[in-house]
């Protein structure tokens, strides 16, 4: 009896057991309906791990926040995005690509996120660009009821795997210096391009045959390993300085047109209140004559200097020395005359002439006048004197002589 009742229990209980499973996958945790377990410890890890710059902003999510509803001016991350290869800043094709589907990165599931991402790195290891219409050709991005987005492919085997099961609660939030859509948003599929093929494909990233392709993307998740993500920084960061350096250039093209525009502006209103003004040809004329009479001004000071410089000062040291000649030489013939001192240098017919013929017509104050000064001096009876000739002059005495003027004795 035992054992029919204990085999009708189960029977009893299956049915129980089967309206139980909806139920758990109905009350499975939505996005909407977790909180953060991220703490600002993390933040250390994930910037040694997964190479942060320092400039980044990040914010620990408060227990009221949800991923579906970051900050303003924020975005939501997954920490599985960071391993499936997700860097700062995002790449442009990754932006492009979240801007056309209409949706933000938190959207995006482990396999979707690996997959796009190990497909930038692919193409651009073969020295090309992803483009949204390639990645529609090699496969396509579809959302869930949820909202989130993933990744499938009818002919290609893209094989990824998230070992992580507690992702849903590994959010946090980074400053958002990018452009990106920050809530949840519906996926716009992207349009599968007709005129790429298969062939195409292989050309673009210089594949032999389908089985290179084949193997390629099978083994994806290679590209999304830490050196090629840190190639694909270093292409990303000098991509953006190109981009950055090719706009500063346009721009200071654009202000020198506006500037030689302007330049251009000005001469002709110049020339056009020139010519109301004057006629071209009667300002030409009066240049030339104001022109003209600055010339002949600056050549009549020039003489008049040159005649002050040379000519008067010339004449007036002549004067001076003439001067000082005659009326040594008077002095001298008073004093012979009074003494009968002998003078070394003076003839006979210079001692005996008259005085006045040598004047020109000046007289000394007085004869006395001199013998006192002669006297008063106390001349030694050695001191040898010579009379200066009518040729000579005060600067240039001769030979073993000084030159003495009245003032200095």
């Amino acid at each position: 009896m035992g054992d029919p009742a204990s085999s009708k229990i189960p029977s009893e209980d299956h049915p129980v057991q089967r309206s139980e499973v909806p139920k758990r996958v109905q009350k499975a945790p939505k996005a909407d309906d977790v909180i953060s377990t991220v703490t600002e410890d993390s933040f250390i890890s994930f910037r040694k791990k997964f190479h942060f710059p320092n400039d980044l902003v990040m914010k620990v999510p408060a227990r009221t926040d949800r991923a579906c509803f970051p900050p303003p001016g924020y975005v939501t991350v997954y920490e599985f995005s960071l391993r499936a290869g997700l860097r700062f800043p995002p790449s442009t094709e990754l932006i492009d690509i979240l801007t056309l589907c209409g949706v933000c990165l938190s959207q995006f599931s482990y396999r979707a996120m690996s997959i796009v991402m190990g497909l930038i790195v692919l193409f651009r290891d073969r020295g090309v660009v992803l483009s949204s219409e390639c990645l529609s050709r090699m496969g396509r991005l579809f959302s869930d009821a949820q909202g989130r987005v993933s990744f499938r492919s009818k002919w290609l085997d893209i094989r990824t795997r998230d070992p992580s099961k507690g992702w849903i609660s590994n959010f946090f939030y980074v400053q958002n210096d990018w452009g990106l859509q920050e809530k949840w948003g519906k996926l716009k599929e992207l349009p599968v391009p007709l005129h790429i093929g298969a062939e195409d494909l292989l050309r673009i990233l210089k594949l032999p045959d389908l089985d290179a392709l084949h193997y390629e993307v099978r083994y994806l998740s290679r590209y999304v390993d830490e050196e090629y993500l840190f190639k694909n920084e270093r292409m990303d960061r000098l991509h953006i300085e190109l981009v950055e350096a090719q706009a500063t250039i346009k721009q200071q093209e654009k202000a020198q047109q506006v500037l030689e525009a302007e330049n251009e502006r000005l001469r002709s209103v110049l020339s056009e209140k020139e010519a109301q003004q004057l006629p071209s040809a009667v300002i030409e004329e009066f240049k030339k004559s104001y022109a003209f009479k600055i010339i002949i001004e600056d050549h009549i000071q020039e003489a008049r200097s040159h005649i002050y410089d040379v000519e008067v000062k010339a004449l007036e040291a002549e004067c001076a020395e003439d001067g000082f000649i005659r009326g040594f030489m008077k002095g001298v013939r008073t004093v012979h005359r009074k003494t009968g001192a002998e003078i070394e240098g003076l003839t006979p017919s210079q001692a005996s002439s008259d005085a006045s013929s040598d004047s020109g017509g000046e007289e000394l104050e007085s004869d006395d006048s001199l013998i006192i000064f002669y006297k008063k001096i106390h001349f030694p009876n050695d001191l040898v004197m010579k009379v200066l000739k009518r040729s000579d002059r005060a600067c240039l005495p001769p030979p073993g002589y000084l030159t003495i003027s009245e003032s200095s004795l």
